[in-house]
């Protein structure tokens, strides 16, 4: 048994898991916590981590970092995806995190933050989820900054393409009235298509038997579609859900004013302004994907576990691998 601390930083959120470890690669949660601190706030226009971003996250590194010190943890590794790859400045963020946690942070590309994301949703289904040899699992992972498509099944990922389109990406490109207009959802959602368009060059999408989709932007959308009574991990993670009902709850997210998504009782907070970019981004997958597989692919399964448990299963292999 190992135990281990796995931070994922994105463009939204910076997350920690610090889990056991068993030898089968089995994880055990000893503390799960998320906090939104924004840091690729502004990064799509001026190409800078701006200094509250990176004040609001050094101030969530300490407090990691103190955690991990009072539980405990045989390795470290912090995980940097979206934000911090179209940085400009992102040395002084690597150093900030340094001289908090003694670790460098990763810059990892996108098909290592596809396989990562893959390999956590996989983790955690059940025995009746197992793919055969000629099915595939399609996981999506729509982060703030940018979405990963990942093809695989359990003996590995087959293809996976990450896209520069994300919750916070599109909202400061696309979605500047409050709620959208017409015209703002009609230009974005003909980028996304196009984009997935690009995506499907990499990505067998008419081949998969399956769909999963990980992280806030879609647990919250799920949310909404079961109409739960406040955000609950529990309730969500393993629902499965077909395209039009997404699609609806997806639809009925973008028609709201701001006020009226702050109400919502699974909302976090960090959420209330990029949810309309994130079900923009989802709704229009998931029809996608209906349409690519001539209707073979209609439910969509929403997993709590994603790129964070993936981080955490890689430091159980080999040192030298």
């Amino acid at each position: 048994m190992m135990r281990t601390a796995a931070i994922d930083c994105g463009t939204n959120s910076i997350r920690l898991l610090i889990a056991d470890v068993d030898d089968d690669g089995r994880l055990t949660d000893v503390i799960r916590l998320m906090r939104v601190v924004r840091l690729g706030e502004g990064v799509d226009t001026t190409g800078r981590l701006s200094e509250a971003a990176l004040a609001r996250t050094f101030a969530a590194a300490r407090d990691y970092a103190e955690l991990i010190s009072h539980h405990g943890a045989d390795r470290i590794r912090f995980v940097v995806t979206s934000a911090t790859r179209d940085a400009a400045n992102r040395d002084v963020f690597a150093a900030g995190i340094k001289e908090l946690l003694g670790v460098d942070p990763e810059v990892v590309n996108g098909n290592e933050e596809a396989t990562l994301s893959f390999d956590g949703a996989l983790s955690v289904l059940p025995p009746e989820a197992s793919t055969t040899e000629d099915s595939l699992v399609l996981v999506v992972d729509l982060g703030g900054g940018s979405t990963e498509f990942v093809v695989g099944n359990e003996r590995g990922v087959a293809a996976s393409r990450s896209m520069d389109m994300g919750c916070v990406r599109f909202t400061e490109r696309y979605l500047a009235s409050d709620p959208p207009t017409v015209r703002e959802i009609g230009v974005m959602e003909a980028e996304v298509r196009r984009l997935i368009d690009e995506a499907a060059r990499d990505v067998p999408f008419d081949k998969v038997t399956r769909l999963i989709g990980v992280a806030g932007s879609i647990t919250t959308i799920t949310a909404h579609a079961l109409d739960l009574p406040g955000y609950s991990p529990d309730d969500i993670h393993g629902s499965e859900v077909d395209q039009e009902r997404v699609s609806r709850a997806a639809t009925d997210l973008l028609g709201m004013n701001r006020e009226q998504r702050a109400a919502l009782p699974y909302m976090h907070p960090g959420r209330v302004d990029v949810i309309g970019a994130g079900a923009l981004i989802w709704r229009t997958i998931t029809d996608y994907l209906a349409e690519a597989t001539g209707g073979r692919v209609r439910t969509s399964l929403t997993s709590e576990h994603d790129i964070l448990d993936g981080i955490a299963l890689s430091q159980n292999r080999p040192v030298n691998q």
